[in-house]
């Protein structure tokens, strides 16, 4: 038990030093001074309470949800009754009262009809998301499921969770808390970020982007809607009516890039599809030449252009009143993907980087105070064997430091807490130790044997106990979030961390004693 050679004394403290040093720009960074920018630069990132930053809560709305989720059976019928061998003619379309009904031509088709529509009512989920009915032997009723519409919103949350994920990755921020909240809110936290209102708009804003066919003046105006001109247009106040099916969506874009019209001189925004996408835009432009079509990005009109050419390589350009940070905003919208339902910001607030530096102050303050007293405590106590905790205590404070430095971990305000009660806990093992030493002298053992049955016999209660903590720690993390998971980091982090320093390194030092000074007695 007491035996350290050369190699294992050399990889103990490899490995510790190792450790400590990832701390050293951290401590730099808190000090106020600069690092040498030619050196690695792990750091400890700062939650939104100690680094200060913006918090919003987004909310969907499940009304929104239902309306797409009819759009889009709507367009799918028409498809399929349409694409029908013979085809299958429908009229007298309705989407009154959130259901989807219409009404056969022939009535000969109704059991035709029921097998191209029964498909598509089951989706991709387990649950039946329609019902139908059909009424008066003719008119066919499609009615959304309550488990239909709870699975879609489940699933547009977990979407829109991850596009807002992408479109805060892309502004560059480091350890942001994207977490969903219930069924339809996110709660969205970004440290360091003193600009709400620019975060905001990135996450307020859908990215629903459509191409749709301008309806013709003199055709009949059923099956259309109107859209108003997207403000600093130059048309504002105007409108343009569309097509309401048909067209093309964003979906299958590709990428987004902001840049300049070498002709114009204006910002504009290129985008590419992929292949599916390309082949819908190449057969929209190429039947549809002489015509104009709107570019809508959510239910605004960016530009009406004619169509001049069919445009067949699979990319475009968006053009509209940009200035060179919208252009970048909607490029970083689109390639982060569309929202799948429309977020709304129920509650935002700033966190001020003076309220932070002043959490940091008072945090870093307790555990100077508990540093003190429990090193002072321990000399106290055991004398030479709690100038040895107090050496494995700050060993493990640096190397707790490094490892959430080098594990790009976020320090929050509970993690300051965690980091607190790791310096009491770690101690506890050296507090066992060092009684069950003191037993084994008052029971006659030398000095040797004494401490090497104390080591021995106490580690088998320092690592049961610390393994039910690990467990906790893992449990807060899996199933926390935000501040909750920054304790869970820093507890289970220190508890491993301080197992290593209090009983590996603290018996490596005494070990050490022992072979230099060979005492006939200890103090303890």
């Amino acid at each position: 038990m007491l035996e350290f050679p050369l190699w294992k004394k050399l990889w103990l403290w490899g490995l510790t030093l190792a450790a400590a040093v990832l701390a050293l720009p951290s401590l730099f960074n808190v000090s106020g001074l600069d690092w040498p920018s030619a050196l690695p630069n792990p750091q400890v990132n700062l939650g939104l309470d100690l680094a200060g930053g913006s918090h919003l809560l987004l909310e969907a709305r499940a009304d929104d949800v239902r309306a797409q989720r009819l759009t889009n059976m709507e367009e799918t019928v028409r498809q399929l009754m349409r694409n029908a061998k013979p085809r299958i003619r429908i009229g007298d379309v309705s989407t009154a009262g959130g259901q989807l009904s219409f009404m056969l031509e022939n009535a000969a088709d109704i059991d035709r009809a029921r097998g191209l529509i029964e498909p598509v009512m089951q989706g991709q989920t387990t649950v039946r998301e329609w019902s139908l009915q059909v009424v008066d032997g003719q008119r066919m009723v499609l009615s959304q499921t309550d488990a239909g519409v709870n699975q879609a919103l489940d699933d547009a949350m977990d979407s829109a969770t991850e596009v807002v994920r992408r479109r805060i990755d892309e502004l560059g921020t480091r350890e942001p808390t994207i977490i969903r909240q219930g069924s339809t809110r996110i709660v969205v936290q970004v440290p360091g970020l003193q600009d709400p209102d620019a975060l905001r708009e990135l996450l307020g804003k859908t990215a629903q982007l459509e191409f749709k066919l301008v309806a013709d003046p003199a055709g009949s105006q059923v099956g259309t809607e109107t859209f108003p001109y997207a403000p600093g247009s130059g048309l504002d106040g105007q409108f343009v009516t569309v097509n309401r099916l048909g067209g093309i969506r964003g979906d299958n874009l590709t990428g987004a890039q902001a840049g300049v019209d070498p002709e114009t001189n204006r910002n504009i925004v290129n985008i590419t599809f992929d292949s599916q996408g390309g082949a819908k835009f190449a057969k929209l432009t190429t039947e549809n030449v002489g015509k104009p079509f709107a570019i809508i990005l959510d239910k605004q009109v960016l530009s009406a252009p004619t169509i001049q050419t069919p445009i067949i390589g699979g990319s475009a350009q968006i053009s509209g009143s940009f200035t060179p940070e919208s252009a970048n905003s909607l490029a970083i919208s689109l390639r982060s993907g569309a929202l799948p339902v429309p977020l709304t910001v129920v509650e935002e607030r700033t966190v001020g980087p003076d309220l932070g530096a002043d959490s940091i102050r008072k945090g870093l303050l307790a555990m100077a105070i508990g540093s003190i007293a429990v090193i002072a405590l321990m000399i106290a106590t055991y004398g030479r064997f709690g100038v040895y905790a107090t050496v494995a205590l700050v060993l493990n404070v640096l190397m707790l430091l490094g490892l959430m430095a080098a594990g790009g971990f976020t320090l929050t305000l509970p993690g300051i807490a965690g980091f607190v009660i790791t310096i009491g806990a770690a101690v506890d093992a050296n507090v066992l130790i060092n009684e069950r030493i003191r037993e084994e002298r008052a029971r006659g053992r030398r000095v040797v044997a004494a401490v090497e049955t104390g080591y021995k016999e106490a580690s088998r209660a320092i690592w049961d106990a610390n393994l039910t903590n690990v467990i906790s720690g893992v449990a807060l993390f899996a199933f926390g979030s935000g501040p909750v998971k920054g304790f869970a980091v820093v507890l289970v982090i220190g508890i491993i961390t301080s197992v290593f320093t209090g009983v590996t390194l603290t018996r490596m030092f005494v070990a050490g004693w022992l072979r230099k000074a060979r005492p006939n007695d200890i103090t303890i």
